[in-house]
């Protein structure tokens, strides 16, 4: 648990240049402290009692204005700076070194029980007020642009951005 820990606050003081020392970043951030809530409360409470990671959720939501429902999958040293209005859906997966951004949604677009939230994976980067919908992928070290609403697939390495969102970069 605490190697987990001191490894999100190095990530969080790499990718906020106005990161102040390593104590300020534990104790400060309401990202990283989603994060933790997540891993260490929630999920280990939703797979034995669903009702007691849901209300984990909840509270944690109340605390820090960031969703994260408790069987999203969430890899290591993934950050959220000013994190107000994160929501990450239920069957969404996030992987390593993601570092995203306020307000950004990883929502789903189906009403059945089935994969519907996007994967987005390691070293990706989410600019603020992002909206991933529906089973999509985000590549490897892509990054989403500000404000876009991405529907579908996007390249590993590759940036998008608007509505909808489009490549940028040179394919």
């Amino acid at each position: 648990m605490y190697a987990r820990i001191r490894e999100d606050v190095r990530a969080m003081r790499r990718r906020d240049p106005a990161a102040g020392s390593r104590l300020d970043v534990a104790l400060t951030y309401p990202g990283l402290h989603a994060v933790w809530a997540h891993v260490f409360l929630a999920v280990p409470l939703y797979d034995r009692w669903p009702t007691a990671g849901r209300l984990v959720a909840y509270w944690v939501r109340l605390l820090t204005g960031i969703e994260i429902h408790p069987d999203a999958d969430i890899g290591r040293r993934v950050t959220i700076d000013h994190g107000h209005g994160v929501v990450i859906g239920e069957t969404a997966v996030v992987g390593d070194d993601v570092h995203m951004y306020h307000g950004v949604t990883l929502g789903g677009n189906d009403s059945r029980p089935v994969d519907r939230h996007p994967t987005v994976r390691a070293g990706v980067t989410l600019g603020a007020n992002a909206t991933l919908l529906g089973d999509i992928e985000i590549g490897a070290n892509a990054s989403v642009g500000a404000a876009s609403v991405v529907t579908d697939d996007v390249a590993a390495g590759a940036t998008v951005t608007g509505v909808p969102a489009q490549r940028v970069d040179d394919a």
